[in-house]
């Protein structure tokens, strides 16, 4: 799947540290909407540096934020909790809408993500053509 180089503008910025469902949603997103341009990262941390631009991406414009984030929750190294958090404080990035994308059943981490400031909370369905679907209707954003 072809992603879109990091100097470019992107409608999608997706941090999944799964590659798998990485791909699956990119697919599936990109079988209703082919012309929309997406950026990966499986590390939290390094997304919030070019969302910030800082280390290799200080040099980015702040005009190149994506449309929307689709956020995984359960990343290594920094949650996805704390991702939204760092993006809804900065008056840069809070009106970027982020869609929670998790296989958390959890209860209270669907109460955090709104209380941060999520816009949407999506369970990850297990059977494919639930998920494909799901990811799809996403282009409302």
């Amino acid at each position: 799947m072809e992603i879109t180089p990091v100097c470019e503008r992107i409608d999608v910025l997706l941090i999944e540290d799964n590659l798998y469902d990485a791909e699956f949603a990119m697919r599936a997103l990109r079988e209703e909407h082919p012309q929309v341009r997406f950026l990966h990262f499986q590390d939290g941390r390094v997304a919030l540096e070019f969302l910030f631009r800082k280390g290799v991406y200080a040099y980015r414009s702040d005009s190149h934020l994506p449309k929307v984030i689709l956020l995984d929750l359960k990343l290594f190294a920094l949650s996805g909790l704390e991702v939204l958090r760092a993006v809804k404080s900065d008056v840069r990035t809070r009106c970027v809408p982020v869609v929670v994308m998790t296989s958390s059943l959890e209860e209270s981490d669907l109460d955090q993500a709104y209380e941060i400031g999520a816009n949407s909370y999506i369970v990850k369905p297990v059977i494919c053509e639930n998920f494909s679907r799901t990811i799809s209707d996403l282009g409302v954003y």
